[in-house]
């Protein structure tokens, strides 16, 4: 390969990039817009549920059990309904995700040793929350019902008695089970992508597109010049969004990182690389620029948001997914970016992920090179 050919290349399209400030622009702020939009906004953390009361009894240990609910962050009492149909109304209108009904014997049932019912009524609407809902309300009438059995205990002359098993939970990598720490590692190679595979994919359909590809075959260029003089620019760009990334990571959201920034950096590069690899095999397969960003959407973007373990758990997919998450470079980031974000990882335990990109960066590389080839002939 003529170094010389392959800068004139690299200069010509660090030239049209440069020439194209809303593409320019949309490519440095691509990271910054996604992160404020799903650091902010994309969350798992489920708290002050907004909740409303149907106390039918009115007694004042109906409204110490009501107060173990507003003393939780959990959960937000802000409404004291009377009637079924103001229920109805402020689920239907999603004023209230959770409605507690006690009904007119709740203090009577506990006075004589019956087990009290206490309805508890979900916007199921969103079946995810309505059970993460749910769990914290049976958390919170579990402490209340061992509040219930001390004090009965205590009446009857048998002093302070021990529960036989207590739970004592400790969560590792994520220890304030924090939603930014786990999305924020996953973006960076959602963002790669983009940049990689979306604006790439672009690249060489758009010569032919403009009627220039044929000047440029006129010319001593040999095929591995001309395609990667086009992918080195979109390498660089796709690097600093990734810096912008790591930044905004760790200065903005405070995401720790436990292991070696060396070593996120190097593998993705190489998942850079495959990416950049997919995008140029969707351009010298494309007839267009529509179909090319189509299709670069349906197999690049739309697979490393949805099955790659970026938002989703790969293990609660059904076997079919599963199966097919194999072929997304993404997921292999994401698992690397984790890894070495929350756990400090290193290639002594990512060498599979690392291997696997390494292969499909070769593989698209390679298949782009012969595809081309078969198309200006």
């Amino acid at each position: 390969m003529n170094l010389a050919r392959f800068w004139a290349i690299f200069r010509k399209e660090l030239i049209h990039i440069r020439r194209d400030i809303r593409s320019l622009m949309q490519i440095i702020l691509l990271p910054v817009m996604l992160l404020l939009l799903y650091g902010y906004a994309l969350t798992f953390d489920i708290k002050h549920v907004p909740t409303a009361v149907f106390d039918q009894e009115q007694s004042r240990v109906s409204q110490d059990f009501v107060t173990w609910f507003m003393g939780s962050e959990y959960f937000d009492v802000n409404r004291f309904v009377s009637s079924y149909q103001e229920i109805d109304e402020l689920l239907t209108s999603r004023t209230v995700k959770l409605v507690l009904v006690l009904p007119f014997d709740f203090s009577r049932d506990l006075k004589k040793g019956v087990t009290s019912k206490v309805q508890a009524l979900l916007d199921g609407t969103d079946a995810n929350t309505a059970n993460i809902i749910l769990g914290y309300v049976q958390a919170v009438v579990s402490g209340y019902n061992q509040h219930l059995v001390v004090n009965r205990l205590t009446r009857q002359g048998m002093g302070y008695v021990q529960m036989p098993v207590s739970t004592e939970g400790r969560f590792w990598f994520n220890e304030d089970l924090e939603s930014v720490n786990y999305i924020v590692p996953g973006l960076i190679a959602v963002i790669m992508t983009m940049v990689g595979a979306l604006l790439t994919a672009l690249t060489v359909v758009r010569e032919v597109e403009r009627g220039s590809m044929e000047s440029l075959m006129s010319t001593p260029l040999k095929k591995a010049e001309l395609l990667l003089g086009k992918l080195a620019p979109y390498f660089f760009i796709g690097m600093v969004d990734m810096g912008i990334t790591i930044a905004m990571g760790q200065f903005l959201f405070g995401v720790p990182q436990r292991g070696s920034l060396i070593l996120l950096i190097g593998l993705s590069a190489i998942f850079l690389i495959a990416t950049l690899g997919h995008g140029l095999l969707i351009s010298v397969s494309s007839e267009n620029q529509l179909q090319a960003y189509q299709m670069a959407m349906l197999t690049t973007f739309l697979p490393a948001f949805l099955i790659s373990g970026f938002v989703f758990s790969i293990y609660l997919m059904p076997w079919p997914l599963r199966v097919m998450s194999y072929l997304v470079p993404a997921r292999y980031l994401v698992t690397i970016s984790k890894g070495i974000y929350l756990k400090g990882l290193g290639l002594a335990v990512l060498w599979p992920q690392a291997l696997m990109l390494m292969a499909m960066a070769v593989l698209f590389i390679g298949l782009a090179m012969g595809k081309f080839v078969k198309k200006i002939r």
